[in-house]
This record gives C-alpha cells, structure tokens and sequence, in this order.
C-alpha cells in the first residue's frame, strides 16, 4: 500500500470481493479505443447502447441498435488466442466472424470503414 491508503498503480487487476479471481478484462487504452468508436458510432446514430462481459476466459464488448436485440457488433478479447490467430475478434450482427488480430485498432478497421461511409451520406 502507498501512503494515503491507495494501493499503488501497478496495472494489477484486483478481482471484485465474493467474485472469482482471473477474469479478463480490458486495459485502460483498449477501453478508451472500443468507447471512443462507441460515441462516434452513437453520435452517428447507428448505436444506441452497449454491454460489457467479462469471463476468465475473455471479455466482450457488445454494440446495440436498440437494447432489445442482438448485437450490432461484438468484439472479443481472448488472450488465450493471443499466440496464434490474435486475441482480437470482431463479431458481425448474425455472429460472423468479421475480422481477427493481435491489433485492437486493426480489428475495429471494418467498424471505422463503415463510420466514414455514414458521414459521407
């Protein structure tokens, strides 16, 4: 513990008290990556809402029209991946595969893409 009673910020991810320990999540820049496309994507009226899930295995990020159906987008982190194909997935409404990576802004290359196309409209 630092002085102040704060634990020092070490990048450590501290596990909820009562929850499991291990469970991936995403950094402070992946997060700040995934919801400024959020915003754009909202601000250009194709999201309205989102979800976040985080398991030991991976965590996702899911991207709504509206909040009563399946998801627009979902993308995956699964480090486990990280070695092969990349832990980076994007997943399309009918839950295709869109595009995988070891890059999160490479793998949300598609979602920008389709971004530039709504402003141009």
């Amino acid at each position: 513990m630092a002085s102040g009673g704060h634990a020092a910020n070490t990048g450590t991810v501290i596990a909820f008290p009562g929850r499991p320990g291990g469970q991936v999540g995403f950094d402070r820049l992946e997060l700040q990556k995934i919801m400024d496309l959020y915003g754009r994507m909202v601000a250009a009226g194709q999201w309205r809402d989102y979800a976040m899930d985080f398991g030991r295995d991976a965590a996702s990020f899911a991207a709504y029209r509206r909040a009563a159906e399946r998801p627009h987008a979902r993308i995956e982190k699964r480090p486990s991946l990280r070695g092969r194909q990349g832990m980076w997935t994007l997943f399309g409404e009918a839950g295709q595969v869109l595009k995988r990576g070891h890059e999160l802004a490479g793998v949300l290359v598609p979602l920008e893409r389709r971004l530039l196309k709504v402003v141009e409209d």
